[in-house]
């Protein structure tokens, strides 16, 4: 079957083809359902409440060792901590940029800042260190 679909005001024929269940891309299984209220003794179910504004991603912290990696690969575009400073533990170290996202990594545990072997500006690798506790 032939269309024609015209996009930002330019046309384009295309071909459409229909497709028998079980042809062409595989499709997501279904998504579990929610007890209805029926269900739950006639007792209405609250969805989970929505955490406001984005969380602080988790440290990469190698097994308890005393340096933070990057999650992800990314350019540096903050740093909030120096050498010598006292941070608490979930206290925003720095924030990475990857595809137009900004992520937040935290402290994965009180302690005092060794080294920031990263500055602003910096391209980083997934796993490389960021941050170096005492």
């Amino acid at each position: 079957m032939k269309l024609k679909i015209t996009l930002h005001g330019v046309a384009y024929e295309v071909d459409v083809e229909i497709l028998d269940a079980g042809e062409g891309f595989p499709t997501l299984p279904p998504r579990p359902r929610q007890r209805s209220q029926a269900q739950n003794g006639g007792q209405a179910v609250a969805p989970a409440p929505l955490q406001a504004g984005p969380s602080p991603a988790p440290a990469a912290n190698g097994g308890g060792s005393n340096l933070v990696a990057s999650p992800i690969a990314g350019i540096i575009v903050e740093i909030k901590c120096k050498p010598a400073d006292v941070v608490t533990q979930g206290q925003i170290l720095l924030v990475i940029e990857a595809m137009k996202m900004k992520t937040s990594i935290a402290a994965p545990a009180p302690g005092k800042i060794k080294s920031v072997p990263v500055a602003v500006g910096d391209n980083v690798r997934e796993s490389q260190t960021l941050v170096e506790f005492e």
